[in-house]
């Protein structure tokens, strides 16, 4: 701070430490060195210094020694790469199953190495930008479902019929009907039958089980929205039926054995062609949603009036949820689930209360907006009813204190001053009213099968404890600060970090919880010292950037998936491609185990039933991946296999 206090020489924050002395050793370090000794946290390799420091964004790397013992990991760590292609660690191989275009029936198009696909059959091939992903075994059989994101509009509209055909990748927006309906055709989700022949995985084309669910699709909507003012249109007047389920990012599953797609930036699909809508509640939910009259290069409302909010101002209240889908039946309707809430969605993680109640993990992909948990009102049994179980019960919005508990806060209408349904269409303006703690981006959450502990992946925040012009710190979208907080403590935060929590009595139903950082990404090469060095488990060989995507295994370990910066300059020196790494919670050290190809985010992560392979989704590979040169980069679910035959986690 530039300004001195009456002539003092002294900024703001010199002259409060000089006023208002901070004693040596604050009780935050004393909570801190708590929860670091409990059994449970020993991974706990925390980068806080005092809590001043903290609140000050001045945080110290971690000084914490990693608890001792026997490595659990599998594998030697490999070193960071910077090519066009997949690297796994010695002792393992990869192979590629299924690539963007390829079909999932025998009448689909095949796929132009310079052109990709036509948009007649493009509904019947794997989907573009691969997700989220889960295996389901149904009859002896394995069931894939893969969420595809968002397209890549210069790869995806090859080919297209337009005046001047070379000149089309520099004319990446889609310019007719019929662009959209393609670029609506690639995303979405893919079912479809996997099998080995031959000790090698392929598709199982023509399977009765292989569907495509596209922004068309029908879906059926339950719980508090369903039926409001607010979902209603001219083609739906009931609001409790739609078209389309949308940016599906990361996904979930239940115990009951169907998939949950998580719907994310879904806001970029809406535009108006003409007045954006007036009404104080829609607008103030576009606001804070980021609907704009322009869209995001997709021009879906240019040419399909359902995404024109000037037509259809309610639309965009009918995306943005959570959407459950049976992989057994290929003619099931997908429901979209209200109860959930309505934010961008990363992904959906379930754990089950002692009392047997169903509860989800959900974090909102936003700088600045919240966690989330759902709770059933009614219990989930082995071969019981379970249409409840998503419909009935309570969600919550958390928060973090900085003696290391929080508290999950039920969006209640007394709570929020909101009724039901709308608490379901603009949950954040919900969680804002009861003083949910605001996160960095808060992506992929995994609950720990062998432990009552659950992460969650906080990517970045470039704009975390930033200030405007007139020095006030910025806010998200609803206006709530973002200034350094316990769980979030550092400014501009490029690096990310993970955070986890234990449940009061280890009972993820329970409203109370401990938490701790189990690692603060950060580059030790760049930054000596400081927050920006990173936790005490991040050093020169493991250096990683944005955790987005994670997994726990069966053993325990974490899967930890990036999508960050991979210049592999500045800030992020020696950090190389994207990449997958592994975790022990219980010692903190992180492995790195593959990287991905140029440009590529790795993504996605499920095993086949027999934990012999593992699924790896790469998505928008920049590099000829993985065809090589002449071809149009794909992006690709991939198979990682031990050479001896052994289980992969």
């Amino acid at each position: 701070m530039k300004d001195d206090i009456k002539g003092q020489g002294l900024t703001f924050d010199e002259w409060d430490e000089a006023n208002f002395p901070r004693p040596e050793v604050q009780e935050f370090d004393r909570v801190v060195e708590r929860a670091i000794s409990r059994r449970g946290f020993l991974g706990g390799v925390l980068a806080f210094g005092s809590g001043a420091a903290v609140m000050g964004g001045a945080a110290l790397r971690g000084t914490t020694a990693m608890a001792q013992g026997a490595s659990r990991f599998p594998f030697e760590q490999i070193a960071a790469q910077t090519d066009g292609t997949i690297h796994v660690a010695e002792g393992y191989e990869w192979d590629v199953l299924v690539r963007w275009g390829d079909p999932l029936f025998s009448d689909a198009p095949a796929f132009d190495p310079e052109t990709g696909i036509p948009t007649e059959g493009s509904d019947r091939v794997f989907g573009e930008n691969t997700d989220g992903m889960e295996l389901f075994s149904v009859d002896g059989r394995e069931i894939l479902v893969v969420n595809s994101e968002y397209t890549n509009n210069d790869i995806n509209l090859m080919g297209r019929n337009v005046e001047n055909p070379d000149e089309q990748e520099d004319d990446a927006a889609p310019a007719s009907a019929d662009d959209v309906l393609r670029l609506q055709n690639f995303q979405g989700v893919t079912v479809m039958e996997v099998a080995q022949t031959g000790g090698a995985w392929e598709v199982v084309v023509d399977s009765p089980y292989n569907r495509r669910i596209t922004h068309n699709s029908p879906m059926a909507i339950d719980g508090p929205a369903a039926g409001h003012p607010l979902m209603q249109t001219a083609a739906d007047p009931s609001g409790t039926q739609s078209l389309g389920t949308f940016n599906n990012c990361g996904s979930g599953r239940t115990p009951w054995g169907t998939y949950l797609t998580c719907e994310e930036n879904f806001n970029g699909y809406f535009g108006a062609t003409g007045e954006m809508p007036t009404d104080e509640k829609v607008a103030a939910g576009y606001a804070r949603y980021g609907i704009s009259a322009d869209g995001n290069g997709y021009n879906y409302h240019l040419y399909d009036s359902r995404f024109d909010v000037t037509a259809e101002p309610n639309e965009p209240h009918r995306a943005g949820w959570i959407v459950e889908i049976d992989p057994s039946d290929a003619n099931s309707t997908p429901v979209k689930h209200t109860a959930l809430g309505r934010f961008k969605h990363e992904n959906a993680a379930y754990a089950l209360a002692n009392d047997g109640r169903l509860v989800v993990y959900m974090g909102d992909d936003e700088r600045g907006e919240f966690m989330y948990k759902w709770v059933s009102r009614d219990v989930s049994e082995e071969g019981g009813d379970t249409s409840t179980l998503l419909v009935e019960g309570q969600l919550f919005a958390a928060t973090f204190a900085d003696n290391m508990t929080g508290e999950w806060v039920a969006l209640t209408p007394e709570a929020t001053g909101m009724e039901p349904a709308e608490i379901a269409i603009f949950t954040r303006t919900a969680a804002s009213a009861v003083g949910a703690t605001t996160m960095d981006r808060p992506e992929w959450i995994a609950v720990d099968p062998t432990a009552a502990e659950a992460y969650c992946c906080l990517t970045n925040n470039s704009r975390r404890g930033a200030t405007n012009d007139a020095g006030e710190v910025l806010t998200n979208a609803g206006g709530d600060p973002m200034a350094v907080n316990a769980p979030n403590p550092r400014e501009t935060n490029e690096y990310g970090q993970i955070v986890r929590w234990r449940p009061e009595n280890g009972d993820h139903g329970a409203v109370d919880f401990d938490w701790d950082l189990y690692v603060m990404a950060g580059n030790p090469n760049v930054h000596a010292e400081g927050p920006y060095a990173g936790t005490e488990n991040i050093n020169a060989g493991n250096l990683f950037n944005s955790p987005d995507g994670m997994q726990i295994d069966t053993t325990g370990l974490i899967w930890i998936q990036t999508d960050g910066d991979d210049s592999n300059e500045g800030e992020f020196e020696g950090m190389g491609n994207n990449q997958m790494l592994a975790g022990d919670p219980e010692t903190g050290e992180i492995r790195r185990f593959l990287t991905g190809p140029n440009g590529s985010e790795v993504t996605g992560l499920t095993w086949s039933s027999d934990r012999s392979t593992m699924f790896v989704g790469i998505q928008h590979p920049s590099a000829p991946f993985p065809d090589g040169e002449g071809v149009l980069p794909r992006s690709s679910i991939v198979v990682v296999r031990r050479t001896d035959g052994a289980t992969v986690g």
